[in-house]
C-alpha cells in the first residue's frame, strides 16, 4: 500500500510530503533541543523553510528528466526521512542555501550526459557551487566533481577543463565587486578559512556515532546498488558514479568542516537516490513493502532517541 503511493509521482504526493516536511520544520522548530530553527528574523525563516520544500521539488525533477531513478516519489520520500533524523539541518541557514545551489550543480552535471551545450553546462555547474561556498566554505569541494564528470563525458574538448575556472573567477570578480561597493570585504577573508575540525567539538557521542552509522549504511547501500546493477547492465551507472562521489564530498565536508552533522545535508540527494534504486531491485512487492516500513520507523525512533536522551 505504502510502496503503491509513492511509486506514483502524482500531485496528492507533492501535497503530503510538503505538509509534513512543513510540519515537522514548525514543530521541530518549536519543541526540538539546542539550536531553535526560528530566530526573531521570520521572513528568513520562511525563506528557508521555502528553499527546503523546492529543493524536493528540484530532487523529483532532477530524478524525473535524468533518469537516475525510476520515476517516483521514493527519492523526494527519503529525502524528507533523513531530515528526520538529522533535523539540527535545519538550524543552519547557510547549510540549506549551500544544498539548493549544490542541487542545482548536480543537476546540470547530470545533465552533461546528452553531449548538449557542454561547456554552458560545465560553467553553470561550477558557477553554482562557487555560490554555494559563499554559504558554506568547504563546498568548494565539488569543483572536483565538475573536473570529474569532464574526465567521464568529454574529456577530448581542451577548453572544458579551463571553464570552471572561468566560471569562479566570473563570480569572483561579481562577488568582489558587490562586497567592495558595501565595504564589506572582510567578509570574504573571515569566511573562506577552510578551519579543519575532524570529529571535533561540534559533534556530541549521540551525533558522531549518528553520523557514522549513516555513512556506513550509505556505503552499504550504494556498493548493493552498484553490484545489482552491474549484473544486470544499466545506463545509470555514469550517472550513479558522479552521485557516489558527491556523497563522499559530502562526507569530507561532515566529518573535517567545523559545522559538523549539519553539513549531512548535502548528502541527502546522493544517498535517496541510491536507496530509491536498492527498493527497486526488489521483485516481490512485499518485500519492498516491508523495507518501506522499516526505512519509515527507523528515521522515528532515532530522533526520539535523540529527543528523550
Amino acid at each position: 500500500m505504502i510502496s503503491s503511493f509513492f511509486s506514483k509521482t502524482k500531485p496528492i504526493n507533492y501535497v503530503v510530503l510538503s505538509i509534513f516536511l512543513v510540519l515537522f520544520f514548525v514543530l521541530y522548530g518549536f519543541y526540538g533541543p539546542g539550536i531553535p530553527v526560528f530566530s526573531e528574523n521570520y521572513p528568513l525563516d520562511l525563506l528557508v523553510l521555502s528553499a527546503l520544500v523546492i529543493e524536493m521539488l528540484i530532487i523529483n525533477e532532477i530524478v524525473r528528466r535524468e533518469k537516475v531513478t525510476g520515476f517516483s516519489s521514493f527519492a523526494m520520500l527519503f529525502f524528507v526521512l533523513l531530515m528526520v533524523i538529522f533535523p539540527e539541518s535545519m538550524t543552519d541557514t547557510n547549510v540549506v542555501f549551500c544544498n539548493f545551489f549544490v542541487l542545482l550543480a548536480l543537476w546540470r552535471l547530470l545533465a552533461i550526459k546528452t553531449i548538449k551545450n557542454v561547456k554552458h553546462k560545465i560553467f553553470d555547474a561550477s558557477f553554482f557551487i562557487g555560490v554555494a561556498s559563499l554559504f558554506v566554505d568547504w563546498s568548494l569541494l565539488f569543483l572536483t566533481l565538475v573536473f570529474l564528470v569532464i574526465n567521464l563525458y568529454d574529456r577530448t574538448s581542451f577548453k572544458n577543463w579551463f571553464i570552471p575556472f572561468i566560471a569562479i573567477s566570473t563570480l569572483g570578480l561579481l562577488v568582489f565587486t558587490s562586497f567592495h561597493l558595501y565595504d564589506n570585504l572582510l567578509f570574504l577573508k573571515d569566511h573562506y578559512r577552510f578551519q579543519l575540525n575532524f570529529l571535533g567539538e561540534d559533534f556530541t557521542r549521540f551525533e558522531m556515532i549518528k553520523s557514522m552509522v549513516y555513512v556506513f549504511v550509505s556505503l552499504v547501500i550504494m556498493s548493493l546498488v552498484f553490484l545489482k546493477l552491474r549484473q544486470r547492465g544499466s545506463g545509470k551507472l555514469l550517472a550513479l558514479r558522479i552521485l557516489f562521489f558527491s556523497f563522499l564530498l559530502s562526507f569530507l565536508v561532515l566529518f573535517v568542516s567545523v559545522i559538523g552533522e549539519r553539513a549531512a545535508l548535502l548528502g541527502f540527494f546522493p544517498v535517496s537516490v541510491f536507496i530509491t534504486n536498492y527498493l527497486e531491485t526488489f521483485e516481490q512487492n512485499r518485500y519492498k513493502e516491508v523495507a518501506i516500513v522499516i526505512l519509515l520507523f527507523v528515521p522515528f525512533f532515532i530522533l526520539g532517541v535523540q529527543l528523550s536522551s
